[in-house]
């Protein structure tokens, strides 16, 4: 018969992916061929493909943290570079030691230090006036950023006033251009003197007291040191890929301590992030859960999102259930509203295997269908349903031989787990053969 009769006589008939250019990730399980992706090369070639940001989600153990890394590894061959703000387990170091990069740890006893307030370089298109008032204006977001995840609430117009004013006065106190440090921001906070004068109202003083406890948190708290001298490293935007190691933080169990350590980052990390001539790269926020309840944070990963076209950056966002969106607050509530958000600006959306639990908030948050429902209940490892622009495939992730010792986080586990992860095979399965492992050793 002829294709045209074929495909109405079959047509549960998969369609050819989409198309050959990208990253080489997998087998398309329905099509039984290759898999390629590449946000960049799809962005104006597929109708509805908005964006290159993705969202990840799978339960523990499922492969998620190797796709992520496969993203990275095989985006330096096409000249991408990678950064991630948040490193929570110290996986991402193997990796960026391996690519050539670099990953600066943080945390109490160690040498590293980041000034957030750090000024980004000028680009040559932009004014140096108006660069000084973006400055300030990232400058100011950072620091109400920090403010409220500590206070645990939105500022009032005088906070917000009270921040401009000690800023600028701390800016007008370092006038050899030498960087604002944290500790100046908070002591300012701290004088009622500082605040009050040239003001009308006299009252900042006693409005930024709440302000000037939180900052104290960054000066003489739990993160004293960290953030609050002069950056001991040098951001390096021509490096294939940039990681800042957390787990020192991760370790204590202090969700705030850590989002505040992040917040931090993302914004020292701002100086590459921002320049229009910085190339492609991605972005990568692991362990997003952990994120999903500090509205400041939320409200800075959204701006991130919405200039990723203009700025070139694909954001990757990982979670463990899609219901780690519903965390961000209730129905109506701003962080919701941001959380949600971030999904809706997500034009592609990988799901590893979710629990039977969660499957209904899956299903009401991407718009699964029973079909697509009962394929993420029974996935196997490494394998995952791909929703990009309104198509679905479910497409098998290859590890190269190599790529699996390097991304292994399973080192205490059986080696039959390891040939699961490359192969999305079950080896105690009655069914497997040797030869289910070959197409893992393909380049």
């Amino acid at each position: 018969m002829t294709t045209a009769v074929a495909s109405g006589a079959f047509p549960f008939l998969a369609e050819g992916g989409l198309g050959a250019e990208g990253l080489y990730i997998g087998r398309d399980v329905h099509a039984e061929a290759s898999f390629c992706f590449d946000p960049f090369a799809l962005y104006g070639r597929i109708e509805g493909f908005t964006n290159p940001n993705i969202l990840l989600a799978g339960v523990i153990g499922q492969g998620k943290s190797a796709l992520a890394k496969s993203f990275a590894l095989r985006s330096i061959a096409f000249g991408y570079r990678v950064y991630v703000p948040c490193d929570p387990k110290a996986e991402w170091t193997p990796v960026a030691e391996a690519l050539g990069g670099k990953s600066i740890a943080l945390g109490p006893g160690l040498p590293g230090r980041l000034n957030p307030l750090d000024a980004a370089p000028r680009p040559a298109s932009v004014p140096e006036a108006d660069w000084a008032g973006e400055i300030r204006k990232r400058r100011l977001l950072l620091l109400s950023s920090l403010a409220r995840t500590v206070l645990g609430r939105d500022l009032v117009p005088m906070e917000h006033t009270a921040l401009d004013v000690a800023l600028d006065a701390v800016v007008a106190r370092t006038a050899d251009s030498r960087t604002p440090l944290l500790g100046e921001v908070a002591a300012a906070l701290a004088s009622p003197h500082t605040l009050d004068e040239g003001t009308t109202s006299g009252h900042l003083g006693d409005a930024a007291r709440d302000l000037a406890h939180a900052m104290r948190r960054l000066v003489h708290g739990d993160l004293a040191g960290l953030f609050d001298a002069p950056s001991t490293v040098r951001f390096d935007p021509t490096a294939p890929i940039l990681t800042i190691d957390l787990s020192r933080l991760s370790s204590s169990g202090d969700d705030t301590a850590l989002v505040l350590a992040m917040t931090c980052a993302s914004a020292w990390m701002e100086s590459a992030l921002s320049d229009p001539d910085g190339g492609r790269r991605w972005v990568v926020y692991d362990e997003a859960w952990r994120l999903m309840t500090h509205i400041g944070l939320l409200q800075r990963m959204q701006a991130q999102w919405k200039l990723s076209r203009g700025l070139g950056i694909a954001n990757l966002v990982v979670l463990h259930r899609l219901s780690d969106l519903l965390t961000a607050g209730d129905a109506g509530s701003q962080g919701r509203a941001l959380a949600e958000g971030l999904l809706a600006d997500c034009s592609t959306r990988i799901i590893y295997r979710q629990e039977t639990d969660q499957l209904a908030a899956a299903a009401a948050l991407l718009g699964l269908t029973s079909i697509e429902m009962d394929a993420v209940a029974h996935l196997n490892r490494g394998r995952g349903l791909w929703k990009v622009a309104g198509r679905s495939f479910v497409v098998q992730h290859l590890l190269h031989r190599d790529e699996l010792t390097l991304f292994d986080t399973d080192a205490r586990m059986h080696k039959t787990d390891n040939i699961a992860a490359a192969t999305g095979e079950d080896p105690t399965n009655p069914s497997f053969t040797p030869q289910s492992r070959e197409p893992a050793g393909g380049t």
